[in-house]
């Protein structure tokens, strides 16, 4: 029997009984929408194992590179958004798995790549993107260029896409919901739009995980896509999108030094283990680096923090009192909650899974690169 004390440090923990409570909490908030599909986003799990109970009997997923693309194809998942701007060079590639027989649908909002898709010679369709107020990718429901995009991808019109990015700025159930009801409000203008103007819009998409639990309506919308509410971090936590202890990431990491005059404590997890993300520094709490955890996933220390990063170390230090020295020998362990766990997931080929112990119950490969 494999257990946390076995495995090489750092190494990712996924535990299998909050996943599996965290994916329940998800399809029943979609289910209060009849005719609403789930369409998760994978591009923080990237793995297989996971989709199977995310999107099971190879259900609709979205994905937010080629190499996942190509790995979820291989894996049966056939019906998948690249949700990320198409850039042409990359057309070929996603011609060619279509061609194979997946159904990948890419996404666009510019108009020299809108005639790139419309002049390929092989099998591709494309949604429109739509901003709603995240200020990233995308056009406004009410401009020319939505029209006109659509105009050029004639045929090839698969329908409108958006994310409420700028819901992560909420901070209430009630602001959320409001953002939630713009991005909905929104899309299905577009959509609105283009079907006056002759267009078969067949799908009208939006999805975060915050609007997507918190979304009164979702009239005219086809489907949902939402990715972070799987795995949850300490940012999420934050905004309401789940409770403390359904953080189902956790980082397995080792003490390799102690600092007792500075009341620190070295991991062998820096930056490349942790990432350097600050999701929470805007938050109502900023909690660094990372929440340490004991070996049980348990917030046993207090509110010890990872609060400084170099490239394989990670600083720690108590912030409601001195820390146990005791409790954090020298080749110790601890595991970390991560600040953003789509970030934090990204360095690891592997999750070690456990399910409420310590005994790693499986081993679950992940696709990394583009």
């Amino acid at each position: 029997m494999t257990t946390l004390d076995d495995l090489p440090t750092p190494s990712l923990v996924l535990d299998l009984g909050i996943l599996r409570a965290n994916l329940a909490g998800m399809a029943a908030a979609v289910a209060r929408h009849p005719g609403v599909a789930l369409r998760p986003h994978m591009k923080t799990a990237k793995s297989l194992d996971v989709a199977a109970l995310a999107a099971p009997d190879h259900g609709p997923i979205t994905v937010s590179t080629l190499a996942e693309a190509r790995y979820f194809f291989e894996g049966g998942y056939k019906d998948q958004i690249y949700a990320v701007g198409i850039a042409p060079a990359k057309l070929d590639a996603v011609a060619s798995l279509n061609a194979q027989g997946a159904s990948i649908k890419v996404i666009v909002d510019d108009a020299e790549a809108a005639a790139a898709i419309a002049a390929h010679p092989g099998p591709l369709s494309a949604l429109v993107e739509v901003d709603v107020g995240e200020g990233r990718g995308g056009v406004a429901p009410e401009s020319e260029a939505l029209l006109a995009l659509a105009a050029t991808l004639s045929g090839r019109l698969a329908g409108v896409l958006t994310h409420a990015g700028h819901s992560y700025a909420g901070r209430s159930a009630e602001e959320m919901a409001r953002i939630a009801e713009t991005e909905r409000a929104g899309v299905v203008r577009a959509a609105e739009r283009l079907r006056a103007a002759g267009h078969e819009v067949g799908i009208v998409s939006l999805g975060s995980s915050p609007t997507a639990l918190y979304g009164a309506s979702m009239e005219g919308i086809t489907e949902i896509r939402a990715g972070v509410y799987m795995f949850g971090d300490l940012f999420q936590m934050q905004i309401g999108t789940h409770a403390p202890e359904a953080i189902a990431l956790t980082v397995l990491a080792s003490v390799i030094g102690r600092k007792p005059e500075r009341e620190a404590v070295l991991l062998d997890s820096g930056s490349l283990a942790l990432s350097k993300d600050r999701s929470t520094q805007a938050a109502p709490k900023d909690y660094g680096f990372g929440l340490v955890l004991d070996l049980d996933g348990r917030p046993s220390f207090g509110e010890t923090l990872v609060v400084r990063t170099h490239q394989e170390h990670g600083e720690v230090k108590r912030q409601d009192g001195a820390l146990d020295f005791a409790r954090l020998p020298a080749g110790g362990r601890v595991r970390v909650a991560p600040n953003h766990a789509c970030l934090t997931a990204a360095a690891y080929d592997r999750y070690h899974v456990v399910d409420g112990g310590r005994e790693v119950v499986a081993v679950w490969d992940r696709v990394n690169g583009w």
